[in-house]
């Protein structure tokens, strides 16, 4: 199990009043309204509305990846919108694991190779031999033990996010940000990778903030945020005829 941030908080995730301007021009438009959300170490989070809501907005800056026009977030326990861009990387680096929807395996490598690669650009673990061990395990966490050797090509889709889902653990993350991880999946594969989140998520404490439109993964999550043009709701939005 993961522990808590310095100052013992639930809490992994704090936002206060995010709000999120861009500019093209003379125009403005502001894609995030006033965002306060907190959301508990080893949760399932979902961030669900209607494309264009600002819901990949907002899962970028709570990945530290894009800087809010207003508004403070805490990860873990620490402030990041204060951090320097070196710091932040740094942050990333160490605490969180990314996964997306077109699960961006190399094709070239096989599964052993996409997780080791991932491990050596983390540069945590030098010895080669051991990078491929700890790929291995991480394989098997996900139920892919019997799949090293394979190629992209020759894996299911919901095998191949497996792989993504075991790359994004590399380094023992204790956030992970999925955007629509199964929007490429039929409903079988995409319940069996949250179904595996969820687990990771309540045996080691891993907190997940997802991306979705899927309303079949509803069920497994602890929370779920409504977007509606910038705004948090906290009921599903309505549907207009």
């Amino acid at each position: 199990m993961a522990t808590h941030g310095a100052n013992n908080s639930p809490t992994a995730i704090a936002t206060t009043g995010i709000e999120m301007i861009f500019k093209s021009g003379s125009q403005e438009v502001q894609v995030l309204k006033g965002i306060d959300l907190d959301i508990h170490y080893g949760d399932i989070q979902l961030l669900m509305g209607p494309s264009g809501s600002g819901k990949t907005t907002l899962l970028t800056i709570l990945a530290g990846l894009l800087t809010p026009t207003e508004g403070k977030i805490q990860l873990l326990g620490q402030e990041i919108t204060t951090m320097s861009r070196s710091q932040l990387a740094k942050f990333r680096l160490e605490n969180l694991g990314f996964i997306f929807q077109g699960f961006n395996l190399f094709p070239a490598l096989n599964a052993l190779e996409n997780v080791e690669l991932a491990l050596a650009m983390k540069g945590t673990q030098p010895d080669r031999k051991a990078r491929y061990a700890e790929a291995a395990e991480l394989l098997d966490k996900v139920g892919l033990g019997h799949k090293l050797r394979s190629l992209p090509r020759d894996l299911s889709g919901g095998q191949q996010q497996r792989v993504a889902i075991a790359r994004s653990l590399v380094g023992h993350p204790r956030l992970i940000m999925a955007d629509e991880p199964t929007a490429a999946l039929d409903s079988h594969s995409g319940h069996a990778v949250i179904e595996l989140l969820r687990r990771l998520a309540k045996e080691e404490g891993v907190t997940v903030v997802m991306v979705t439109h899927d309303p079949r993964i509803t069920d497994v999550a602890d929370r779920i945020s409504y977007l509606e043009d910038g705004i948090l709701l906290r009921e599903p939005p309505a549907i207009h005829p």
